[in-house]
């Protein structure tokens, strides 16, 4: 079952995802202190809205998952919101879709989730690309090495495996085995899970 949060794309979207997708979905009233309502549910999916007229989505996103960490949670986004982007990912969040996205793109963030992959549409990724920098580490990773995570940020920088070949001077076989072993090493399975992974553990900053 799908749970979704109210905001003014609510009922469209969950009407597409009940009548075209054919899954169950509910409303939700999403204030803080509906959050057991959310938990009670028992829903696979809650997608929910970054903006929120009496909190935030990003607390009640973090306050679900600390209670129920299997829950997969999608966030309704928009342009100009990329300050929340890093906060919602460290809350916990596996996907991140635009408010207006057609329900193609919502079906394969749902497929995605499911099937244990994080999920950014192609604008959201697109800016997080274009706003990706290095960050400074003081502390080494513990799983990767150090030319691992040089992979990683060009990765996450949206380089192909050739481009980052010609970057680092290496082969691109070289790049697709430090590729496999990066996705191995940090449990990933496409290229949002990287880029959730690189935030969280501050290789790269927005």
């Amino acid at each position: 079952m799908t749970g979704i949060d109210y905001s003014d794309v609510a009922i469209d979207l969950a009407n597409s995802i009940n009548n075209e997708l054919k899954l169950p979905a509910k409303f939700i009233c999403s204030n803080i202190y509906d959050l057991p309502e959310v938990l009670e549910e028992q829903f696979d999916i809650v997608f929910m809205d970054i903006d929120l007229p009496e909190t935030d989505g990003i607390e009640i996103t973090k306050r679900a998952i600390s209670m129920r960490p299997e829950l997969n949670v999608i966030a309704l986004t928009m342009y100009g919101e990329e300050d929340y982007f890093i906060r919602m990912i460290y809350a916990g969040a596996k996907g991140f879709i635009l408010k207006n996205s057609g329900i193609q793109e919502v079906e394969e963030a749902i497929q995605n989730v499911m099937a244990g992959s994080s999920y950014f549409s192609r604008e959201i990724m697109n800016v997080l690309v274009q706003n990706i920098s290095k960050k400074k580490k003081t502390i080494k990773s513990e799983e990767l090495s150090e030319r691992e995570e040089e992979v990683l940020y060009h990765i996450c920088r949206g380089l192909s495996n050739k481009e980052i070949a010609n970057k680092l001077f290496i082969s691109k076989r070289t790049v697709d085995k430090h590729r496999e072993n990066i996705l191995l090493k940090t449990n990933s399975k496409n290229t949002a899970n990287l880029v959730m992974y690189a935030i969280k553990h501050g290789i790269v900053e927005i």
